[in-house]
């Protein structure tokens, strides 16, 4: 259970909820194999969406984009090299736009461009944005728990920021990819909680209020 924290110096950094991979008709939604865990962790970031808008807690989305010919990407490797070859997250397409279940908190949600690669700092304005709004704890959601949740992760806490990650809203390549970050891989350098939990310390600081 994590501690009480204050709703005005958190951030919840959503990653990667993009049609490409949460839509039917994504290019990458194949490369996410557990399907029940996909949709479980997102019908979960809704709800913890829905009750944190009000709550005075910051919520960020960090979406990946290309340009169509991927110049962006320098003798790209692993996952980028598919990306490109398939011709994912191109910035003009359907595939590159956040999912429309996010629609209704648009004007909620502070959007950050600029990511190019698997760590949601690089190449973006996230920790100044974030340093802006006095944040101290910072809340991972989204995919893939492996590749942009590890590194954005692993980059928060050498920032100093007090990460968490949130098990039941990331989503791996599998199961056991899934269970094995959030059993081995972030307890390193994170808290591991579920949103319920997180709801619940809002909660208790607000009722002390």
């Amino acid at each position: 259970m994590t501690d009480t924290i204050q709703p005005a110096k958190t951030a919840v950094v959503l990653v990667g909820y993009q049609n490409d991979y949460f839509s039917p008709d994504g290019i990458l939604y194949g490369f996410l194999e557990d399907r029940e865990g996909v949709q479980k962790a997102l019908k979960n970031t809704i709800r913890l969406v829905d009750d944190l808008v009000d709550s005075g807690a910051m919520i960020v989305t960090t979406p990946i984009r290309f340009t169509k010919d991927y110049s962006e990407l320098v003798n790209p490797t692993g996952i980028l090299q598919t990306i490109m070859d398939v011709g994912a997250f191109r910035e003009d397409s359907t595939g590159s736009q956040t999912i429309s279940e996010l629609d209704p908190y648009r004007n909620q949600i502070t959007n950050v461009p600029g990511k190019r690669g698997f760590d949601a700092f690089t190449g973006t304005d996230l920790e100044e944005i974030l340093r802006s709004r006095g944040v101290e704890h910072l809340y991972l959601a989204g995919a893939v728990t492996s590749i942009c949740i590890d590194s954005t992760g692993r980059h928060a806490a050498e920032l100093g920021f007090k990460v968490g990650v949130l098990s039941d809203c990331t989503s791996g390549r599998t199961r056991v990819e899934q269970d094995f970050y959030c059993e081995k891989i972030f307890p390193l350098y994170a808290s591991v909680i579920t949103h319920e939990e997180l709801l619940a310390s809002v909660c208790k600081l607000q009722e002390r209020h």
